[in-house]
């Protein structure tokens, strides 16, 4: 009688704590940011939005060349996180052309560890050897800039641009607006360029001036429409990992070409049952990237029959998780599949290989690519109870698992309010700077 009182009191007085909230697994992108995104500011803003930065990633990392193998060590000391190391190796596997290695090193040192702008960096190459250094300053406060690109050491000086580019800029939220010249003009040329791109809403528009280095010239010419790019983009999300995004843009190329690209970064949340996991962690978020590209000549008068009228590509990748992305890419001439595997310590190792075949030759070679990297954090994957659950849809009725929804949920980031503080650095937006 005495156990029976007992257990009914402790039962009423002690109330077990509720179930932890379900858990989604956050994997970080493969690179991201990109190398690319760190030497942003020495190229003109019209050559890296319209999200040409993320087709130029998706289109070309891990496809390594036919018959080649690939290596890049990416090193940063422990005593000092300012600087950091990049060398990239790479040797033919045909035995027809023999052995070709070719390689270069870029040593870089940043100010600030978040923030890319202020940087200078020395390059060493020896596929056509040279010395190169390279140097941005930005202020955030003015928003003004300043950069430099200058050859140190080459074989033969041809162009103003081998003796080196200049350049000042302006960048906001909605507005960049810049040009670069060469000091050093050959032959009384002034060779000369600028870019202005501006954003309103989710519509983005720019314009840029560039003549072609062969053109020798002494004058500016703004009234030859030769010399002239222009593009309209629609945009929408942010370049956070975790944020979908999907770009649209219509360029009109100084060489009359006519380039329509789309671009969508896709976060979807799947159901994952790891025994290796805790209870609570039912899902994990992976990243599905789409883009395409098509370009095609408008001016018919100048074509002949060695000009090639058009241009197709359609590009895929799927990051399941921390260490598994595959890629695809179709071309009129070329299709290629790769897959990375990558490592959960650090340094992360990266092996990836590349198929691709000759739609002409109807052969098929192999690439083969090897990366050591310490630059960014260590490879995780961050349990993240920041979801809600979402509406059931018309397919979880057909599937009759409105009864046990606990054990099958869709889940919701809430990133789509703007806030990415609490994110690590490898998930926030790449900048705030247009």
């Amino acid at each position: 009688m005495g156990n029976f009182i007992a257990k009914h009191l402790i039962a009423k007085w002690y109330e077990p704590p509720p179930p932890p909230p379900p858990l989604v697994l956050v994997p970080p992108i493969f690179d991201f940011p990109p190398l690319a995104a760190r030497t942003r500011m020495v190229v003109p803003a019209y050559d890296v939005l319209f999200a040409k930065l993320s087709l130029h990633c998706l289109f070309e990392d891990y496809f390594e060349p036919q018959s080649h193998l690939f290596t890049r060590l990416m090193l940063k000391p422990l005593d000092d996180p300012h600087v950091d190391l990049v060398a990239a190796f790479s040797a033919s596997l045909d035995e027809k052309s023999g052995t070709d290695i070719e390689g270069n090193a870029l040593f870089r040192w940043q100010r600030d560890l978040d923030d890319p702008h202020t940087f200078v960096d020395f390059q060493v190459s020896t596929s056509e050897p040279k010395c190169q250094l390279r140097s941005c300053a930005y202020h955030p406060k003015y928003r003004l800039g300043a950069f430099g690109v200058f050859p140190l050491l080459m074989q033969k000086r041809v162009n103003a641009e081998d003796f080196g580019v200049m350049g000042l800029r302006y960048g906001s939220n909605n507005l960049s607006i810049g040009t670069s010249f060469m000091p050093f003009p050959v032959s009384g040329e002034r060779p000369i360029s600028g870019w202005i791109v501006a954003r309103k809403g989710n519509l983005t528009a720019g314009m840029q001036y560039k003549p072609p280095l062969e053109q020798k010239q002494s004058v500016i010419d703004l009234m030859d429409m030769k010399n002239w790019s222009c593009a309209i983009g629609y945009g929408v999300g942010s370049t956070s990992p975790l944020s979908p995004s999907f770009n649209f843009a219509l360029e009109l190329a100084r060489n009359s070409q006519l380039i329509a690209s789309f671009y969508q970064h896709i976060v979807v949340q799947r159901r994952v049952k790891n025994p290796f996991e805790v209870d609570q962690v039912v899902g994990i978020t992976n990243y599905i990237d789409v883009g395409l590209e098509l370009a095609t000549r408008v001016d018919k008068a100048s074509l002949d029959e060695s000009t090639n009228r058009s241009m197709f590509q359609l590009a895929a990748s799927w990051q399941a998780n921390k260490n598994f992305l595959i890629k695809g890419k179709l071309g009129a001439a070329k299709s290629s599949l790769s897959v990375a595997l990558k490592s959960w310590w650090r340094p992360s190792f990266t092996f990836s290989v590349t198929a691709t075949t000759d739609h002409v030759t109807r052969s098929t070679s192999f690439g083969f690519g090897f990366r050591i990297e310490d630059l960014r954090q260590p490879s995780y994957q961050r349990a993240d109870p920041n979801y809600v659950m979402l509406t059931p849809s018309k397919e979880h009725l057909a599937e009759g698992i409105l009864k046990d929804l606990g054990k099958r949920p869709m889940f919701q980031s809430e990133v789509d309010s703007g806030n990415y503080d609490h994110l690590p650095r490898e998930l926030k937006p790449i900048g705030t700077i247009f």
